[in-house]
Order: structure tokens, then C-alpha cells, then sequence
């Protein structure tokens, strides 16, 4: 027999329930951020493609200064030595021995006193030989004068002879000639005493003739001697100078420096022992760079601060000739020196290259460094920000540039160093 039975599960009732569905599905949210980063990607990859970088920067830590209109001067900053205005150099005029110093170096000295004393045989001894020659010639001239005296007091009593001899002569000549027309004396007689007229009157003027000859011969020799006198005392007085050169004297009144003789030392023609700074006036000796060799001319000038005031100077004199790089100028104050300035002090000098003019500036600053003056930073007008633009500076001076293009009165710009901002093209200002 078949026993039927229940199951021994029981079928357990099922319910349905309602399940929400999620508004931020894990699927969405992957879209939506896929899509973003798209977005982003692009954004990015135009803001590169623009060349517009950007880097914050704190406001106080930069210098911002304003473009603006004014007088502008071309000046560069040069160094300068104070020197006396004048330095006469001590030359050995001629060679010999130290025997004596007679001034110490540094000592104030005035014109024409002793300084050195040398020593030289030589010049000493051709000294003594050229005062025996001019003796000579003077001995020998005097003699000239001597025999010319003499020549001519025999001319002259000569003279008087031969005049005596003609006057008498005539006189015989006229008395026969007025007998012979009387018919007192013969023709013999008579010719007799023309004869002898006419033999004193021809010795009358040969005597006249050779007395003149003499005394023309007589004078070019006395003069021919005193011109030849006159070189020997010129040749002594050369000679005693020359010697009188071996006592060293001082040309100028003045500061005796660097003098370079001791005793006993042996000293060449022409060699260098000192020189004399002339004190009455000082004048300054500037380095200038040679870039501007062909911009500075005589005439121009400079301004100087010493002790507090301000003093001009004018370029005087313009040495040409570049070592290091480098050329000199003299300039001498406009007016009187500074007090208390010494030689050997070092000034700094503000030289203008130009006349004043009205230019659009712009401060200096490091920012000079990194960009040439081919561009700056440019602030906006709302201070938030700064960026590249391109500009032409000039001309400058210690304190100005001057632009040339690309700024206007008014403008701002970042004139500090730019050395930490790479390749930005804007600058985000901070405060």
C-alpha cells in the first residue's frame, strides 16, 4: 500500500521589493571624469600652445618703477687720481758723480735752488782748455789791433811825406812856369819842375790807393778776429754752463718727489732723478673706458662730490693712446680746488658725454642683466599683473635708461633682477 505524503520543504512565499536605482552610477562617474580630463587636456594644451607661462610672484619682493618724462644727461661714472696740476721732471743735463745732496725727498723747494752737486773731470778739464784758447785768441787779436796801429802810423806819416813832396812840387812848377812865360829861365828848367809835378802827383795817388788797400785788408782782419774771439767766449760761455749744469737746480718752485740719488753714485747724461710737482693748482687724470673713445672731446665736462658739495670739472687734454682698454682724459676744476684734496686721492666723476635733453626714462635695475634692454615687464594698469613686452633702450647715465620704443609716460614696470623668472611670459603679482 501506497501511503502518499507532504513534502517535507515547505514552498516558502516569495515577496517583490521596489530597488532604487542610483542617480551617481560608477559607470557615470567614469564619464564625467573622463570627459573633465579631456576637457582639462585641452585647456592645457592651448594654454601651452599660446606661450603664455605664468609664475606667481610676491609683490614685495620686486621693484616696480614708473616710466617718465624728463631732462636727461648722457653721463657715465669714471675714477679719477688728483695730480699736481704741473710735475716738471729733474733730468741729469749732464753726466757725473753724487758729491753732495743738498734737499731731501718730499722737501718744498723753490727756482733755481740747489738740489744734487756732481762731479766730472772731463767737463772740468775741456773747461780749462777752452778758456786757454780764448786766451790765445784774445792774445792773438790784441796783436792784430796792435800792428794795424802801427801799419797805420807809418801810412800816415807816409802820407804826410808824399803830401809835403806834391805841395812843394807845385809850388816850384807854378813859380818856373810863370818864369818861363816871362822869359826868366829856360825851357830845361821849366820841364824839369813839370817832370817832377807830375811824378808826386801820380805818387800822390798811388799812395792814397795803397793806403786805402791797407786799411780795408787791416779791418777785415781785426774783424775776422773779433768775430773768431767772439765764438770762443760764446763756445766758453756754453762750456761754463755746461758745468754750471753739474749743480743740479730746481726749474719751478714746488714739492720735490722721487728723487732717486745717493752719494757717490754715478749718474748718465739725460737720466731721470726726480721731479717737482707744482702745487698751486690741482687737476684730476680719469681712466675712461675706450668704447667711448670717439665721444669724448676737449671741453667737455664732469661734476664731482667732494666732501659733500659739488664741484665741475672740464676735460683739458686727451691722451689717445688705449692700454687695458682703456684711455686717459686730464680735467681741471672750474674755479678753485677743493680743500684738503692730496695727490694720489681718488675721485669719482660723472662725465657727461651730451648736452641735456628731454627723453622718456626708465630707472635702472637688474633687470638689464637678463634682457639687454630688449624687453621688460610690463605692470598692468591694475597692478595684478605683468607681462613681456618688447622695448628699445638708448642711451644711459648712473640713475636713467632711455626708451627709445615700447613704453609711454606713465607705464610701470619691473626693474628688478629677472634672473628667477626663466622663460615666463607673465608675471601673477601677489601681495
Amino acid at each position: 500500500m501506497i501511503q502518499s505524503y507532504k513534502p517535507f520543504f515547505k514552498k516558502e512565499q516569495t515577496v517583490d521589493r521596489v530597488i532604487k536605482k542610483r542617480k551617481w552610477s560608477r559607470k557615470r562617474i567614469l564619464t564625467i571624469a573622463g570627459v573633465a580630463g579631456i576637457i582639462l587636456l585641452i585647456a592645457g594644451s592651448a594654454y601651452f600652445a599660446s606661450g603664455k607661462s605664468k609664475l606667481n610672484v610676491d609683490v614685495e619682493r620686486i621693484t616696480v618703477s614708473d616710466v617718465t618724462k624728463g631732462a636727461f644727461k648722457d653721463v657715465i661714472p669714471v675714477n679719477g687720481t688728483v695730480q699736481p696740476i704741473a710735475t716738471i721732471y729733474l733730468d741729469a743735463l749732464e753726466g757725473g758723480r753724487v758729491e753732495e745732496k743738498l734737499v731731501e725727498d718730499g722737501a718744498m723747494v723753490y727756482k733755481g735752488q740747489p738740489i744734487l752737486r756732481l762731479s766730472n773731470t772731463d767737463l772740468e778739464l775741456s773747461l780749462a782748455n777752452q778758456e786757454t784758447a780764448v786766451f790765445q785768441v784774445l792774445t792773438q787779436m790784441q796783436n792784430t789791433k796792435n800792428n794795424a796801429v802801427q801799419n797805420s802810423i807809418q801810412q800816415l806819416n807816409q802820407k804826410a811825406e808824399v803830401d809835403n813832396s806834391l805841395a812843394e812840387a807845385e809850388r816850384v812848377y807854378n813859380l818856373n812856369k810863370h818864369l818861363h812865360n816871362e822869359k826868366v829861365i829856360g825851357l830845361q828848367e821849366f820841364k824839369a819842375a813839370e817832370n817832377d809835378y807830375n811824378y808826386q802827383v801820380r805818387r800822390k795817388r798811388l799812395n792814397t790807393q795803397t793806403l786805402k788797400q791797407d786799411s780795408s785788408s787791416m779791418n777785415q782782419q781785426i774783424s775776422q778776429a773779433t768775430a773768431s774771439y767772439g765764438r770762443m767766449q760764446n763756445a766758453l760761455q756754453l762750456m761754463r754752463r755746461k758745468v754750471g749744469d753739474l749743480v743740479v737746480r730746481a726749474p719751478v718752485d714746488g714739492q720735490l718727489t722721487s728723487l732717486d740719488a745717493e752719494m757717490g753714485q754715478s749718474k748718465n747724461k739725460g737720466e731721470r732723478l726726480g721731479q717737482i710737482d707744482v702745487l698751486n693748482g690741482y687737476k684730476i687724470r680719469v681712466d675712461v673706458d675706450e668704447h667711448y673713445i670717439s665721444r669724448v672731446f676737449i671741453g667737455q665736462s664732469g661734476e664731482a662730490t667732494i666732501a659733500g658739495k659739488p664741484y665741475k670739472l672740464t676735460i683739458r687734454k686727451v691722451y689717445t693712446q688705449v692700454n687695458n682698454g682703456r684711455f686717459q682724459v686730464d680735467m681741471d676744476f672750474e674755479g678753485a680746488a677743493p680743500e684738503g684734496i692730496r695727490r694720489g686721492q681718488t675721485i669719482q666723476i660723472r662725465l657727461a658725454l651730451s648736452d641735456e635733453t628731454t627723453a622718456l626714462l626708465l630707472p635702472k635695475g637688474g633687470f638689464y642683466q637678463q634682457t639687454g634692454g630688449n624687453w621688460v615687464f610690463k605692470v598692468t594698469e591694475n597692478g595684478s599683473k605683468a607681462y613681456k613686452v618688447d622695448v628699445q633702450l638708448g642711451r644711459q647715465n648712473p640713475e636713467y635708461y632711455e626708451v627709445v620704443s615700447g613704453l609711454q609716460p606713465g607705464d610701470k614696470v619691473v626693474t628688478s633682477s629677472y634672473e628667477n623668472y626663466g622663460n615666463m611670459q607673465e608675471l601673477v603679482l601677489k601681495k
